[in-house]
C-alpha cells in the first residue's frame, strides 16, 4: 500500500492551510458563494440541496484499518454518524458544517488521505479493479499504475481547467471489473510473449450520451504510458468543445473527429512529450512497485472453512454469493455487502467503519477495498478465518449474501441529497430490495445487476445495468424509464430502452414482471438475466413490460 513521502504529506498540508484560508473569508462574507465556487471545488467540497457534501478520494479504492478508522472518526464527529460509499471508490459526507471542512480534511491529511481533485474540471480519483492484487485472473496488479497516474495528474498544471472533468480507470485482468470502457480513458494491463504493456481505450463514458471506449493503442509499452496519456489529455485539452458542456467530453470529441484522426494527433504530440520523460518516470514507477508487494500469505488448514460451510447453511448461502477466487492457496476474496435489504446502497454507519477496519487488521493483512459497486472488500483472507469473520459481520448488519443479485444494486443519492436530481434512487432501490427478500426470489433469480440514477448524468451507471432505471421529472412527477441489456463488463454494452416510463408506485411491479418473464424464458437455471436478454432480445420483455399494449394489439 502506498505511503505519503515528505513531498506528498507537504503538499496535502499546504493545500488544507489555502483552503483554511478560503473558508475562512467566505464565512466572514469576504468571499461570495459564486467566488467560493471554483476553490471549494478544487477541494472536492460541493454545495447540495442541503448542504455542502465533502467528497475524499480513495485512490484506486485502497484503505488501511487506521485510514478507515479515521473515516468513522470523521463521520461521527462532523457529520451524522455515517458515510456514503460511491461507484468513483470515494466516500461522501452529506451533512459537514462549512467551517469545519477545514479540520475534516487536516484528519484525513493524518492518515495520509484528502479530497483534492475529487471534483471539478480536471483528472478525477483514479479507479481501479476493487480486486487488484487478488484475482486470481489478473495479470498484474493495477494499483501501481493508478498510483503512478494519480501523481502524475495531481494539481498538473496544463489540466486543471480543462472543458470537463476527466475519469481514468485500470484493471489488470482481462475480467473487467473497473468499468474501463465507460471511461474517458481506460487501461487494461496485458502481456505479450512475457512483456507487459496497455490496451487503452479513449472516449467512454455515460451521462446523457453514453458511449463505450474504443481502442486507441492496443499494447503501449510501459515506459510510454504517462507520455501517451499527456499526449491524449493535452490533445483534447486543446480540441474539445468548450462551446457547450454537454458536449465537453472527449467520447464527444472522439466521435466528432474520428478515432483515427485522434489517434494521429495524439501520435503527433507523443513525438514531442515523450523525450521529456526521458526514463525518470520509470525510476520513480519502480519505487511505487516495491509499496505494492504482496503480503506473507498464511498456510493453514481450511477445516474450520470446511466444517461451517458443511453444517451452517446461512454461512453457505453467504460463501457461496460473497467469496470469490484467490490467487494465493487457501485465501478468498471477500465482499462485504452494504446492501442489507431495505438499506440504502452505500452507506456505512461509523460503527460499521469500524468493525471492517477491525476485522482488516485481524484477519486481512491490514487491506480493504472500495468497490465501484459501493461494497467493501477484504481482499486477502484465509478459508480458516472465514467462519468468524461472518460471524462478525452478522453482529452489525454486514452479512448479507447478495453479491450480484438483484438486491445488490447501484444507487446514486438522488433527489433526497443531489442538487442536479432529477427523482429519487434510494427509496426506489430500497423498495425493490425488500420487496424481492419478502418473495425469496433472488437467490433463484441469480446474476442481475440493476443500476439506478435519479437524473441524466448517470452516477448510478444505468445504461451499463442489466435492468437500468433512469429516474427524470415529467411536469413535476417521477418518472422511471427502464433499459435492459446494458453490460459494465468485457462485453461492455449500453442498455436499450425498453419504452414509456413508470411512476414511482408502478416502477417496482414492472420490475417484477420483467424478472417474472426471465424467469419463464432462461434456458435453464444457469442462463442469466443478461444472456437471456442476448439470447431473445427486447421483445418478450417488453411484453411483459406492457402488457396493456399487447391487450390492445390483440383486440
Amino acid at each position: 500500500m502506498y505511503s505519503y513521502t515528505d513531498f506528498d504529506a507537504a503538499f496535502v498540508a499546504e493545500r488544507n492551510r489555502q483552503f483554511r484560508a478560503q473558508v475562512e473569508r467566505r464565512v466572514d462574507g469576504s468571499l461570495t458563494e459564486d467566488e467560493f465556487k471554483p476553490l471549494r471545488l478544487m477541494n472536492g467540497l460541493y454545495l447540495q440541496l442541503h448542504a455542502y457534501m465533502l467528497r475524499v478520494a480513495i485512490p484506486y479504492g485502497t484503505l488501511s484499518s487506521r485510514q478507515m478508522d479515521q473515516l468513522a472518526y470523521l463521520a461521527e464527529k462532523w457529520d451524522k454518524g455515517y458515510g456514503h460509499f460511491t461507484t468513483r471508490q470515494n466516500i461522501q459526507y452529506n451533512w459537514p458544517e462549512l467551517r469545519d471542512v477545514p479540520d475534516m480534511l487536516d484528519a484525513l491529511a493524518e492518515v495520509q488521505m484528502h479530497a483534492i481533485q475529487t471534483s471539478g474540471n480536471t483528472i478525477r480519483n483514479v479507479t481501479a479493479d476493487h480486486f487488484a492484487g487478488a484475482a486470481a485472473d489478473e495479470v498484474a496488479d493495477p494499483r501501481p499504475v493508478a498510483e503512478l497516474v494519480r501523481q502524475w495528474s495531481t494539481d498538473h498544471p496544463e489540466f486543471q481547467s480543462m472543458p470537463r472533468k476527466f475519469k481514468v480507470a485500470v484493471t489488470g485482468a482481462e475480467n473487467d471489473r473497473a468499468v474501463i470502457r465507460a471511461h474517458d480513458i481506460g487501461l487494461r494491463i496485458v502481456e505479450r510473449d512475457g512483456v507487459i504493456g496497455y490496451e487503452v481505450l479513449v472516449g467512454g463514458g455515460l451521462g446523457r450520451t453514453p458511449m463505450i471506449g474504443k481502442v486507441i493503442h492496443d499494447f503501449l509499452p510501459e515506459e510510454d504510458l504517462l507520455p501517451y496519456l499527456e499526449s491524449v489529455v493535452s490533445v483534447w485539452n486543446q480540441i474539445g468543445r468548450r462551446d457547450n458542456k454537454y458536449k465537453s467530453r472527449i467520447k464527444i470529441t472522439v466521435h466528432e473527429v474520428g478515432l483515427e484522426e485522434i489517434r494521429r494527433l495524439v501520435e503527433e504530440r507523443f513525438a514531442l512529450v515523450k523525450p521529456m520523460f526521458a526514463g525518470v518516470d520509470q525510476d520513480h514507477f519502480a519505487r511505487i512497485k516495491a509499496q505494492f508487494e504482496a503480503p506473507d500469505f498464511a498456510h493453514k488448514s481450511v477445516g474450520p472453512f470446511n466444517q461451517a460451510y458443511n453444517d451452517d447453511p446461512v454461512f453457505r448461502a453467504w460463501a457461496d454469493t460473497n467469496l470469490t477466487a484467490h490467487r494465493a492457496e487457501g485465501y478468498s476474496i471477500v465482499s462485504i455487502s452494504l446492501k442489507a435489504h431495505g438499506a440504502t446502497p452505500g452507506d456505512a454507519t461509523a460503527g460499521q467503519m469500524r468493525v471492517m477496519a477491525d476485522l482488516a487488521r485481524q484477519y486481512g493483512h491490514d487491506e480493504l477495498r472500495i468497490s465501484h459497486e459501493q461494497n467493501v472488500i477484504l481482499p486477502h483472507v484465509h478459508r480458516a478465518d472465514l467462519p468468524a469473520i461472518h460471524a462478525k459481520l452478522k453482529e452489525h448488519g454486514l452479512a448479507t449474501a447478495n453479491i450480484n443479485l438483484i438486491s445488490d444494486i447501484i444507487a446514486c443519492p438522488g433527489m433526497d441529497y443531489c442538487a442536479l436530481a432529477t427523482a429519487r434512487s434510494i427509496p426506489i432501490a430500497q423498495e425493490i430490495a425488500t420487496r424481492f427478500d419478502d418473495i425469496k426470489l433472488e437467490h433463484d433469480i441469480g446474476e442481475l445487476k440493476i443500476k439506478i440514477s435519479g437524473c441524466i448524468n448517470a452516477c448510478g451507471h444505468h445504461h451499463v445495468g442489466h435492468i437500468g432505471i433512469l429516474g427524470l421529472d415529467r411536469a413535476g412527477v417521477e418518472n422511471y424509464q427502464i433499459t435492459l441489456g446494458g453490460d459494465h463488463t468485457q462485453t461492455a454494452a449500453i442498455g436499450e430502452r425498453a419504452g414509456p416510463g413508470f411512476s414511482a408506485d408502478a416502477i417496482v411491479p414492472a420490475i417484477e414482471r420483467l424478472v417474472d418473464a426471465y424467469l419463464d424464458h432462461r434456458a435453464d437455471r444457469s442462463e442469466t438475466f443478461l444472456q437471456t436478454y442476448r439470447r431473445l432480445g427486447m421483445a418478450p420483455f417488453k411484453s411483459a413490460l406492457y402488457p396493456e399494449a399487447k391487450s390492445v394489439a390483440a383486440e
